[in-house]
């Protein structure tokens, strides 16, 4: 939901699966091309592996599989959206970088009944845009319950 009602709010957008996606610009640390990534042994589906990034290890969350979608063809390599958060960074891994998007808070509606299950819940709405949605990620619950999992 946007932060203040009446202000126009920024969003870094990418794809997954021909869907488009954004997350506020000012929670976002860089974009970056594909990183070899390190596996994780016994991490959830949803860590696509850890990456180093200039010295610093970043969690790398597939989001494609965050948002029970279809894999990525094993010919695609995924780009980084690095968002920072309160324990530091983490990159968010998505099929294709967009643009940086402004968006009016009128355009803003609650999430489409056609969303189900656990996509539903890391979507906090979406922005009415010509001709297409852009679905604002709930970056506190994709990474809420990606602690949750990792828990279990």
């Amino acid at each position: 939901m946007p932060e203040e009602p009446g202000m126009a709010q920024q969003f870094c957008t990418f794809y997954l699966d021909k869907l488009f996606f954004g997350v506020e610009v000012e929670k976002v640390q860089e974009v970056i091309r594909y990183h070899a990534m390190t596996r994780v042994p016994r991490a959830p589906e949803v860590v696509g592996g850890l990456i180093n990034l200039r010295g610093q290890i970043v969690t790398a969350i597939d989001l494609r599989k965050r948002l029970e979608m279809a894999e990525r063809a094993a010919d695609r390599q995924p780009m980084n959206v690095v968002v920072r958060t309160d324990d530091g960074a983490v990159s968010l891994l998505v099929d294709e970088i967009g643009d940086v998007v402004e968006v009016e808070p009128s355009s803003f509606e609650l999430p489409p009944e056609t969303l189900a299950g656990e996509t539903r819940k890391l979507i906090s709405g979406v922005y009415k845009l010509d001709g297409r949605l852009l679905h604002a990620v709930d970056l506190g619950a994709v990474l809420q319950i990606a602690e949750a999992r990792k828990v279990n």
